[in-house]
């Protein structure tokens, strides 16, 4: 059988494409292989971290007590009526400013002044009785002396006249009283302050000693401040003050945004509270402007020491995890590695290192989240986060390193 020539032709043409492709296709593989072989291999490893720093400095820091008080006046003086009678006249007004012995109130005084005058009467009375008495024992006294008469009934004249001195002093005491009495019936201020809202109305009867009283009287300045403080913090506060050191104390308001007065610590209470662990402390305030109110809350900053020249850092570079208190310490190579501190105490900006760190030393203060030691960082200085503290810082700023160090940050340390 005869194959058409045309058919021959075509198979050769055929397989002639399929070589071609099939070597193009390996031409292709080999040139992908040998571009992928030959390609240099790179390492990528972790990029440095980037994070905030800054350097230790020397500095001075304020060690204060934060403490709830309360204003506590000088004096607070309920005026209570002494006498019984009707009230004739009241002459303060309701929140005015008076002072010691200023005239409040009246009570009708003419019973007093009646019973004063029965007493005089008697006095007169027992005063010409213990005239006749003296001149009766003098003429006993010749009559004994010339043995005229017994002298028995000479020394009964003596015991009598003995009564009726006694009696003219008894009169005379009345009469002192009634006089005291009639001075109670003008009811003065016993202490200089402010007269609280009025009690009692005139036309009333009131008796000695009565509830409520007539008016209640503040003492608004100078007045003090009372606060207290844990038995922990107690030691540091009790050196300074028997040193004879002038202890400051600042009182802000109840929210803390804004002060409202400087006075001095002066009295320390005699005991501890068993059931609280506290001790009293009372502090006085001119209070010249009358920003203390009486029985206001206020909060209380104690000024106990001033620590100088100790080495501070920012507050958020210290942190509190699995080696305890540390910072992350930015070495030359740019890297960083865990130190262990002793932390002091803390302005909320800055925190004392008592020890493990020295002033020039470069902590990281920002993105710590993801560091470990040894960790390569790419440091940013941190701009104003260290104050200057070139010069003693006196403001009241502190918080207690008595009374328990600031922890920032739950995260653990990696130290493998």
């Amino acid at each position: 059988m005869n194959v058409p020539t045309s058919q021959v032709v075509e198979r050769p043409r055929k397989r002639t494409k399929f070589l071609l492709a099939m070597f193009i296709i390996i031409i292709l593989i080999v040139m992908i292989l040998i571009h992928l072989l030959g390609r240099k291999k790179t390492h990528h490893g972790t990029p440095p971290q980037v994070v905030s720093v800054s350097k230790a400095t020397l500095g001075d820091m304020p060690v204060v007590l934060d403490e709830l008080g309360t204003v506590t006046p000088v004096a607070t003086v309920n005026v209570l009526p002494y006498l019984s009678g009707y009230l004739t006249e009241v002459a303060y007004k309701e929140g005015q400013d008076v002072k010691k012995g200023q005239f409040l109130a009246q009570i009708d005084p003419r019973q007093y002044q009646i019973d004063k005058q029965q007493a005089q009467a008697q006095l007169l009375k027992d005063q010409a009785t213990l005239g006749q008495a003296r001149a009766d024992l003098a003429r006993y006294l010749q009559l004994y002396q010339q043995k005229s008469i017994a002298v028995q009934i000479y020394n009964d004249q003596q015991f009598t006249v003995q009564q009726d001195e006694a009696a003219v002093k008894a009169d005379q005491a009345a009469i002192a009283q009634y006089d005291l009495d009639l001075i109670y019936t003008h009811i003065t201020a016993p202490v200089a302050g402010r007269v609280g809202l009025r009690l009692v109305d005139p036309g009333n009867f009131v008796t000695a000693s009565s509830s409520p009283g007539i008016v209640t009287i503040t003492t608004m300045k100078p007045t003090t401040v009372e606060f207290t403080v844990a038995q922990n913090s107690l030691a540091p506060v009790l050196q300074r003050f028997h040193s004879g050191a002038r202890l400051m104390v600042s009182a802000y308001n109840s929210d803390n945004t804004a002060k409202l007065a400087d006075g001095t610590l002066y009295a320390i209470s005699n005991q501890m509270a068993t059931s609280t662990g506290t001790v009293t402390l009372r502090a006085m305030f001119a209070n010249h402007d009358e920003a203390l109110f009486p029985n206001e809350f206020v909060n209380v900053q104690l000024l106990v020491d001033t620590l100088h020249h100790v080495v501070l850092v920012p507050t958020p570079a210290v942190q509190n995890g699995a080696p305890g208190d540390y910072v992350y310490l930015v070495n030359a190579n740019q890297t960083v590695s865990v130190r262990k501190v002793t932390p002091g105490p803390s302005d909320g900006k800055n925190t004392v290192i008592l020890a493990g760190l020295e002033a020039g030393q470069t902590v990281v203060t920002d993105g710590m989240d993801r560091l470990s030691d040894g960790a390569k960082i790419h440091p940013v200085p941190t701009k104003n986060m260290n104050k200057d503290t070139s010069s003693p810082n006196t403001g009241l700023s502190g918080t207690s390193a008595y009374a328990g160090k600031r922890r920032h940050g739950d995260g653990h340390a990696n130290t493998s």
